[in-house]
């Protein structure tokens, strides 16, 4: 990255910014991708632009913030309104790289098979969350006999903008993530597991986005919701504007504070959902194809970095009753696939992008991590032409 004679105005507002540390909704202000006229790929989004446009698929969330010490929080995502455990869902898991904590993923890899909502956290928050998950389930009606059960939570390490070794969700927070699910809208930016997460140096988060196939190629929705936490060399649309942008490491020592991450190591979590019919071995591929989009961001996926992605498909026709002696099996393949690669990777990429534009500079634990400057980044995509006006 390189200094611009932005540097001096950012770190004005780095100090104004961060004289008060986030609020759940102080994220609302910031546009999405495309409300700035950025639109990523050629594939048209679903009504949200969210993974909630995958029928029944529902978000929740729950943030903890309080002063400095703690931006922390979780977030819950379940595939349909039933019983999870009763009508499980295709799903499978793919790492990228993986120095990560993600828990029941050995199952989801052997089974093909998603049993619980998914919860994203923070890395020392994984087993408290999964803890809670566990009982929230096995107090649901239905399951007083039930012996085993797989939690699947996920994690980017927020300790930069939180004391993670505080541990501090728990039971309460997790039941607030789950009994406050949107089928539509999603809450994105600096909320839920997103609260205390830093991507390139600039303050990341939450982010979803959607893609519509034409009827020719199934009409299927893909959605994907990011937490994203890691680094690289951001790039927009195409375009390295991280050659552009002032530098968030410089920034934070000309404040005198602690310089937030960005070379990488932090993680990235992708959650993948879609309603087209697809059994684990077609949505293992899918789920690569969320590296794609990964990587056209910048990611160099680096050392310290756990890059995950979870794919599961919503389809009616293949859910599975774990009672049953033969279960179904139906998928799309071949090269009706490759409309659902194309849709997954758009959607990832623009999810990411949702997810550092709709966060808000953050004061934290060990320093603050800006929000990414708009008008810089908007100049460089407009001399690149990479910009719908």
């Amino acid at each position: 990255m390189k200094l611009t004679s932005a540097l001096l105005p950012f770190a004005l507002l780095l100090c104004a910014a961060g004289a008060s540390a986030a609020t759940p909704d102080n994220h609302q202000e910031r546009p999405r991708a495309r409300d700035v006229g950025i639109v990523i790929g050629t594939l048209p989004t679903g009504p949200d632009n969210a993974i909630t446009d995958v029928e029944g698929v529902g978000v929740g969330h729950a943030t903890l913030v309080r002063g400095r010490e703690l931006n922390t929080g979780v977030t819950a995502i379940v595939p349909h309104r039933g019983n999870i455990y009763r009508e499980r869902v295709p799903a499978a898991i793919v790492v990228g790289n993986g120095f990560g904590k993600l828990l029941g993923v050995t199952q989801v890899q052997e089974l093909g098979e998603l049993e619980t909502p998914i919860l994203l956290t923070g890395t020392l928050n994984v087993w408290n969350a999964a803890d809670a998950l566990a009982g929230w389930l096995l107090a649901q009606p239905g399951m007083e006999q039930v012996r085993s059960i797989n939690p699947v939570v996920g994690e980017t390490n927020d300790g930069y903008l939180s004391d993670i070794r505080a541990r501090p969700i728990g039971k309460a927070q997790v039941e607030q993530a789950l009994s406050s699910l949107s089928y539509g809208a999603v809450e994105e930016g600096a909320v839920g597991a997103g609260a205390g997460t830093v991507a390139f140096g600039w303050k990341g988060g939450i982010g979803t986005s959607s893609r519509k196939l034409p009827e020719a190629d199934g009409g299927w929705t893909v959605g994907v919701l990011v937490q994203s936490n890691y680094g690289g060399h951001l790039t927009v649309a195409g375009v390295p504007v991280w050659k552009s942008l002032p530098n968030p490491e410089a920034l934070a020592l000309q404040s005198r504070q602690e310089p937030p991450p960005w070379r990488g190591d932090g993680s990235i979590m992708i959650v993948v959902a879609t309603d087209a019919p697809l059994d684990a071995s077609a949505l293992r591929r899918v789920a690569n194809r969320a590296l794609t989009g990964l990587a056209r961001t910048g990611s160099d996926m680096s050392n310290g970095s756990g890059d995950y992605v979870i794919a599961f498909s919503t389809a009616k026709q293949n859910r599975r009753d774990p009672r049953a002696a033969v279960q179904p099996a139906a998928s799309v393949g071949g090269e009706a696939l490759t409309p659902l690669f194309e849709a997954t990777a758009e959607a990832t990429e623009e999810a990411i992008l949702n997810s550092l534009l709709r966060a808000r500079t953050v004061q934290g634990h060990r320093g603050t991590a800006p929000a990414l400057p708009l008008e810089p980044l908007l100049e460089a995509l407009d001399a690149a032409g990479a910009r719908e006006r």
